[in-house]
């Protein structure tokens, strides 16, 4: 149940729906499998997999709802083959060659024999909705993942409007302060051992893992100009996490005595006891951690979208 990667947005007019309404519009948009001809398809599924059918779990404010992403993996260098093979028959039966067109007639037709017959990867993608501070978090390693939920979610409901998770200080800017200044950190900041230094030129990144963040390598590359992309931190006895400059905490590590707080809750083997325990307890600590990180970088800038003229 634990997250590993949190890319975060804020609502704008939260629509204000019963967890009754929300789970039958949910229900609406459930997972299915792909169609013979479809390369893939997004729906929504039992958080708990086989363990329960509920499509949402909502506990204290806090929802949890699950995208089950399924596509169809055809690879390009399969369909490519098979395109010229056909194309090289019917030239040679033909004598000609064919025009582009007639080879994009062809590999069209290579795809829908082929799709059908394909092995399909089934990904789960979580989503944590946090109704008391209109705040979404999805659990997804690419904000491309990411979108594609908030887009089921959206359709789901018919309209939703989110942006990205913004801070006054950018992220990159506060990063490369802390690595810079040791007394410019927060009190509770802990430095991890890995960093991603970008180059103001063309000179690329510098990605560096094991290492001691305040050691005089470092240093002498942020006094080039370097500034930090990523930077591994731990919030002390809480939460350690990569900070990406787009605000995306990747690389949870939720600290021991929380995960033992959870293990002593008494489930009696019971799979949805124990998701619902676990759950609670992590979107709890992580509203904490996520308010104080904004506190870090100076608040939430305002992303709110303009109303346009009429």
């Amino acid at each position: 149940m634990w997250f590993k990667h949190l890319h975060l947005y804020r609502l704008h007019g939260a629509p204000r729906l019963a967890a009754e309404d929300l789970a039958a519009a949910l229900a609406e948009r459930a997972a299915r499998s792909p169609g013979g001809n479809e390369a893939r398809r997004l729906g929504w599924c039992p958080p708990a997999g086989r363990a329960g059918t509920d499509l949402l779990h909502e506990l204290e404010g806090h929802r949890l709802l699950t995208a089950l992403r399924q596509e169809r993996l055809l690879p390009a260098s399969v369909v490519r083959e098979e395109v010229e093979e056909r194309s090289a028959d019917l030239e040679a039966r033909e004598g000609r060659k064919l025009r582009r067109q007639e080879k994009q007639g062809i590999k069209e037709q290579v795809l829908e024999e082929l799709l059908p017959q394909a092995f399909v990867r089934r990904q789960r993608l979580d989503l944590w909705w946090d109704t008391h501070r209109d705040l979404i978090a999805v659990n997804a390693s690419s904000r491309q993942r990411a979108e594609e939920v908030l887009d089921l979610l959206r359709d789901t409901l018919g309209s939703l409007k989110v942006t990205p998770l913004a801070t006054r200080t950018l992220p990159m800017r506060a990063m490369t302060q802390w690595l810079t200044d040791a007394d410019s950190r927060p009190a509770d900041l802990q430095l991890g051992d890995q960093v991603e230094l970008k180059a103001k030129g063309d000179d690329g990144v510098l990605r560096a893992r094991q290492v001691d963040l305040d050691s005089d390598e470092i240093q002498q590359l942020l006094e080039k100009g370097r500034q930090a992309s990523k930077l591994a931190m731990a919030m002390e006895g809480r939460l350690g996490f990569v900070l990406h400059d787009d605000l995306a905490l990747k690389s949870l590590r939720f600290d021991d005595a929380l995960i033992d707080q959870a293990n002593d809750i008494e489930d009696d083997g019971d799979a949805l006891v124990r998701l619902e325990a676990d759950f609670l307890l992590m979107a709890q600590a992580l509203r904490e951690q996520i308010e104080q990180l904004v506190g870090w970088l100076d608040g939430e800038a305002d992303t709110a979208p303009q109303p346009t003229s009429p």
